[in-house]
């Protein structure tokens, strides 16, 4: 009687613990989204912002004055959601790559993901208009025709695709190596991690020495992370990539929680295994390049996010997904808030936040499971 009294008391806990988690949560993001729409070189106090949004919700944008819309809805509203979504997104892969490998220290950062992703966007940036004049000079020649070229580098629709391709290779190769015998050792994880990464940042390296200035400038902006091109373009075009995103992931919380558990148990309890790890990665590669080609390499928060809300609620993936998200979402907006203000009014790459704040984390997640990196 005792023993049931205490499982019924910890499923009541689990249960109701998870809505409160999940509504501070949502309080979280709404704050952290005021607090970065008020700040700026033109710094705006909550209660302006939130009239701000109110009018031009309700269907009244004639009463907002023009600097008002201007800063708010023209420049950091589309900022603001920017970061929410790259935010969740780097979060929802961290939790994804952690239950699929289970071990709390993968990290699309950290096992090369990212930098892969960073590296095909690097070929587009400095090889695709070079491609697509050359394609298109072949096609004149074929046909008779000169088609029309637009001037000025590469669309930023295509990054988002190469970006999903190179994240997508670097997570197949990084499964491939780490995994023998259908176990996949962390230790192999994160060396094959840090030698895949030296590998693309070399590519990366020589890519820069060969770019031009504006190239160059661009690869600048995707090695140091940023939210500083944000625009409403922009967020239209990456949002169709992250949102489906955040809408499948809960489909995959029961067979992740039935991972935890081996995949021989799982598969006994009825759990298509294989099915699983396919949409994980594809999950995973979509999510992370669609982030790396709108605001470039940001660590750590893949890592950081799902160990806290593991320690703060636990592993059940039903919870732990959604709230990666959230809490995500909130903290990259909250770290690009700070690096608007460290050195104003220049602005601090982000990139630069998340590793001062993410490397001791992960120094400290190092030493406290050591004994399970020797095994």
């Amino acid at each position: 009687m005792a023993s049931a009294a205490a499982r019924d008391e910890r499923s009541f806990l689990a249960r109701h613990g998870g809505v409160g988690l999940m509504a501070a949560l949502v309080l979280l993001v709404l704050a952290a989204s005021v607090v970065s729409m008020g700040t700026g070189a033109v710094p705006l106090p909550p209660e302006r912002v939130v009239r701000v949004l109110w009018l031009a919700a309700t269907g009244a944008p004639d009463a907002i004055s023009a600097g008002d819309r201007l800063v708010v809805i023209g420049i950091r509203l589309p900022r603001t959601l920017l970061g929410l979504m790259v935010g969740g997104a780097l979060a929802v892969s961290g939790a994804l790559m952690q239950g699929l490998f289970r071990n709390p220290l993968a990290d699309p950062g950290l096992a090369g993901v990212s930098s892969g992703a960073a590296l095909a966007a690097a070929l587009v940036i400095v090889l695709g208009q070079p491609i697509v004049t050359f394609a298109a000079a072949a096609l004149s020649s074929w046909t008779g025709a000169a088609p029309a070229l637009q001037g000025g580098g590469t669309p930023f629709a295509l990054l988002p695709l190469a970006a999903f391709g190179g994240g997508l290779l670097v997570t197949l190769l990084l499964y491939a190596l780490s995994t023998r015998n259908g176990e996949t050792r962390i230790a192999t994880l994160l060396l094959a991690g840090v030698a895949i990464g030296a590998l693309t940042g070399a590519v990366t390296g020589l890519l820069s020495y060969i770019s031009d200035d504006r190239q160059l400038r661009d690869l600048t902006f995707w090695s140091l992370g940023s939210l500083g091109g944000a625009t409403w373009d922009r967020v239209v075009t990456v949002a169709p990539a992250i949102l489906p995103v955040f809408l499948a992931v809960p489909f995959l919380a029961r067979g992740l929680n039935a991972l935890a558990l081996g995949e021989a148990e799982a598969f006994h309890l009825g759990f298509a295994v294989q099915r699983i790890k396919r949409a994980t990665l594809f999950l995973v590669s979509v999510a992370v390049g669609a982030a790396v080609a709108t605001s470039g390499v940001i660590g750590f928060v893949g890592l950081v996010v799902p160990h806290l809300l593991r320690l703060l609620h636990g592993a059940d993936h039903r919870t732990l997904l959604p709230a990666s998200a959230l809490l995500g979402g909130a903290l990259l907006v909250g770290a690009d808030s700070l690096a608007r203000t460290v050195v104003a009014p220049a602005e601090l790459p982000i990139g630069i936040l998340t590793a001062v704040l993410g490397a001791p984390f992960f120094l400290w997640l190092l030493l406290a499971r050591g004994r399970d990196l020797s095994a």
